[in-house]
């Protein structure tokens, strides 16, 4: 016992000096300095040409990262407000379309008169027109008509904005032909739905389905589908009347439909044989 209590004794100094050196190594540590920011002591055309640069080479989170500082370091500089917009286009280019979006929001909420606005909603519009369909939509090749339509009516409202503010801006005629796209599309996926409610011979559901896409989208090609969708469903609910308001219309609006193929020189009425 004595032995081993001597043993310790002279033991105790050299733990001491251990953790004395532990505690150095540890406050050392902490006395290294952190990563050095690169851009430290950048001018505002240093940091602007340097992100234009990693855009231009499709370094999208480079250049995502040189604009915000550029932003946060001189607010008020004249490459500030323009930073905002080129943010908004790399996380478009970068396939974020939330964060586009979001970037475009911010932009058009802070400067209503810059001259390149319309840009703004211009780029909004298509971060939701393109907006990600993921891995099962992009394997299963899945259209507009099948998704939600949200990002589809998001998307029409930003080019809608667009066109009607600012008719005479460079991106007004592509918004214009775009719209017409979402128009059919959006007039599309509520026929797509109501041929899912005649599937499960939900008849009335598929009506106003196939009602709601002529009412909101008169114009768009799918409507001849949606009336035809009409026709059928009232036929199969008996509803004799109505059945032959809707294929009055249907004949006067698409007088050559391809519904109408199967039933000629047939005995049985043309939507019987669907």
């Amino acid at each position: 016992m004595r032995s081993l209590a001597a043993f310790l004794r002279a033991l105790a100094p050299i733990v001491v000096i251990g953790a004395s050196l532990g505690t150095g190594l540890l406050g050392g540590c902490s006395l290294l300095p952190d990563q050095v920011d690169e851009t430290a002591g950048w001018s505002a055309n240093k940091l602007y040409s340097e992100a234009k640069d990693a855009m231009n080479e499709g370094v999208y989170d480079k250049a995502i990262k040189y604009f915000e500082k550029l932003e946060a370091r001189f607010p008020y500089g004249r490459y500030a407000q323009q930073a905002q917009l080129e943010v908004a286009y790399a996380y478009y280019r970068q396939a974020e379309p939330a964060s586009a979006i979001a970037a475009c929001d911010r932009f058009i909420r802070l400067h209503p008169n810059h001259p390149n606005v319309d840009y703004a909603y211009y780029l909004k519009g298509l971060a939701n027109f393109n907006e990600d369909l993921g891995l099962i939509g992009y394997v299963t090749l899945q259209d507009l008509t099948e998704r939600d339509p949200k990002a589809a009516r998001d998307s029409f409202d930003a080019f809608k904005a667009l066109v009607n503010k600012y008719p005479e801006s460079r991106y007004a005629p592509d918004a214009t032909a775009r719209m017409k796209y979402l128009v059919n599309a959006l007039a599309s996926h509520e026929v797509h739905v109501a041929r899912y409610y005649m599937k499960r011979e939900a008849y009335v559901a598929a009506v106003n389905r196939a009602q709601t896409a002529i009412k909101t989208y008169p114009d768009a090609p799918a409507n001849e589908e949606a009336l035809f969708v009409m026709v059928k469903a009232y036929d199969l609910l008996g509803m004799n009347d109505l059945r032959d308001d809707a294929e009055r219309v249907m004949r006067k609006n698409f007088p050559k439909s391809e519904y109408y193929e199967r039933g000629l020189n047939r005995t049985l009425p043309w939507w019987r044989l669907w």
